[in-house]
């Protein structure tokens, strides 16, 4: 999300074009962000097979080029419409997806280097911790609380900081387990 950083505070309808991939569960939108090489694709492409094989709607929004806008206080993304339904695996080449042409984002996924992401993330000290002190941040089953908040183009959404480079399929399942999409052991 660095991109996103660098710019000031956004002018209404203002858009952004981000270098991210962003994928749709249900009805809740995934914004991945990272540097070139961080996994982007990796991850969209897990968490879309994981939450498929839990017998969940899945699809692509969008890979390596994303433009997310703020509309009605809720921030929507989509994907280039010269790569739409393509996203790259790498060693493989570009495959063909299913796709969505946008979705609302409910959750901003940030690979990060391993020595930014926290060892044990935020939402799970908080949960362990007892009651949560911050405004929860829920989306239909969907459970954010606990995570920390980020804002793009106005629009405040938890934000979830992993380690870059991961096992892509861990993580997809880490992350749908995390906000109860699916049960250990689906």
């Amino acid at each position: 999300m660095a991109a996103a950083r660098l710019r000031p505070a956004p002018k209404p309808g203002e858009s952004l074009d981000l270098h991210a991939s962003a994928i749709v569960i249900q009805e809740a939108g995934v914004l991945i962000c990272g540097a070139s090489g961080a996994g982007k694709s990796s991850l969209a492409l897990a968490l879309i097979q994981t939450a498929t094989n839990a017998g969940l709607f899945a699809r692509l929004v969008g890979d390596d080029r994303i433009k997310a806008s703020a509309h009605h206080g809720r921030l929507v993304a989509r994907g280039h419409k010269a790569i739409l339904g393509r996203i790259e695996q790498r060693g493989v080449g570009i495959l063909e997806r299913p796709y969505s042409s946008a979705a609302v984002i409910r959750l901003i996924v940030d690979l990060v280097p391993l020595e930014e992401a926290p060892r044990i993330p935020e939402a799970a000290r908080g949960l362990a911790a007892g009651p949560e002190t911050r405004e929860p941040c829920v989306c239909d089953d969907w459970d954010f609380r606990g995570l920390e908040q980020t804002t793009l183009l106005g629009v405040r959404l938890p934000r979830l900081r992993l380690p870059d480079r991961g096992a892509a399929a861990d993580l997809a399942l880490a992350i749908l387990q995390r906000f109860g999409c699916v049960r250990s052991g689906d």
